[in-house]
């Protein structure tokens, strides 16, 4: 993460009051139980580890499938002295066997699953892994914290919202695993200084003097920073209505051409730094949304969150339609892969770079 990016004055660009910090009684609860981490060696799974190192639950296990990453976390948990012990294990959340393992040796009672493919762009020309990783690696967790009595709160986007992008329509896909199985879902939107985010890239241009990029002068997004989103994430861990989907209370979303004027002031108050406005890329969208027009939204219990009731298909009706979308991945077959995946999210509109992807693709014969 560009370091300067978090010593930013944020508040002057989203220009509201700071999200609720967790109360008392989250953290209480928190210190009393076993908590999996998945995605742990992310820009959010990182901020949260450490986080949870100050609450110092009973017992922290830590996930990560890239071993830059996890060495990373490792070496900030030493440097930051956590009050509590951790156990640090580099592997995949597809992996079946290290889930059981994990699961066998260590006992969590929460799993937070932070682990996930989240670049629109490059899942739109990978969308086998963004369906293996997001989906197929979800449905395994889920199964593994069921089988041993363990909660899963996900980690989503609001891009899992009539989703444009394979990245948004396997969220979704996941949000619709964690709450058949009586999980919580929280759904974010942008994160400010999380890494390879859009703050990250307008630093590095204006580290280099611009120009500043922009695909769409009109594209707006809801913006919040990354200790809001950890809070928000350690809140959700509370909320005990069984399959929830949690958001935060934002009242309005900022143009991303607004937000690379701000870090071209805070950066580079010396210098004009230009502003050129490129196109969208596949599965970008104008405007994203926290839910749906069909969707229903009541208080959450806790200051700055609401929950959304949206309509969920059953356990038994995601495995009969997931037995269909493995044989398809198996196949390679792209194109029936796409045909299933919009069965499960009727709201996904593909853009023509995927679909163009799956006319090309011809499914493996097995004989």
């Amino acid at each position: 993460m560009t370091p300067s990016l978090r010593d930013l004055d944020w508040r002057g660009f989203l220009a509201r009051p700071r999200l609720p910090f967790p109360p008392p009684q989250v953290l209480e609860l928190l210190r009393r139980q076993t908590i999996l981490i998945t995605g742990a060696g992310g820009s959010i799974g990182c901020v949260l580890a450490l986080r949870l190192g100050t609450i110092a639950p009973q017992k922290l296990i830590l996930l990560e499938a890239s071993e830059s990453n996890l060495y990373a976390l490792q070496r900030d948990w030493l440097a930051a002295g956590a009050a509590c012990a951790a156990t640090f294990i580099l592997g995949s959340v597809t992996d079946e066997a290290l889930l059981d393992e994990i699961f066998g040796a260590h006992a969590p009672d929460l799993v937070i699953h932070a682990a996930a493919f989240k670049h629109v762009p490059l899942m739109e020309q990978q969308p086998f892994a963004a369906i293996a990783n997001n989906i197929f690696a979800t449905e395994t967790l889920a199964q593994a914290a069921e089988a041993h009595t363990a909660r899963v709160v996900l980690l989503s986007t609001d891009k899992a919202v009539a989703p444009a992008s394979v990245m948004g329509a396997t969220k979704r896909v996941a949000e619709q695993i964690v709450l058949a199985s009586g999980g919580t879902v929280l759904r974010l939107g942008n994160v400010l200084a999380s890494r390879d985010s859009v703050a990250e890239i307008f630093a590095r241009q204006i580290a280099q003097g611009g120009p500043l990029r922009v695909t769409d002068p009109v594209a707006r997004r809801y913006f919040l920073t990354l200790d809001e989103a950890v809070d928000l994430l350690l809140t959700a861990t509370a909320h005990i209505e069984s399959g929830a989907v949690l958001v935060p209370v934002l009242p309005e979303m900022h143009f991303i051409a607004d937000l690379a004027r701000f870090m071209a002031r805070e950066l580079r108050p010396e210098q004009e730094v230009a502003i050129e406005f490129t196109s969208p890329r596949a599965g970008d969208k104008e405007t994203e949304a926290l839910w749906s027009a069909s969707d229903r939204t009541t208080p959450a219990g806790f200051d700055g969150m609401l929950v959304v009731k949206t309509a969920q298909p059953t356990e038994a009706q995601l495995a009969e339609r997931f037995a269909i979308l493995h044989a398809a991945i198996d196949a390679r077959d792209l194109r029936e892969a796409l045909t299933r995946l919009r069965a499960l999210v009727p709201d996904y509109t593909p853009s023509n770079a995927v679909l163009a992807l799956a006319s090309q693709h011809r499914p493996q014969v097995c004989l």
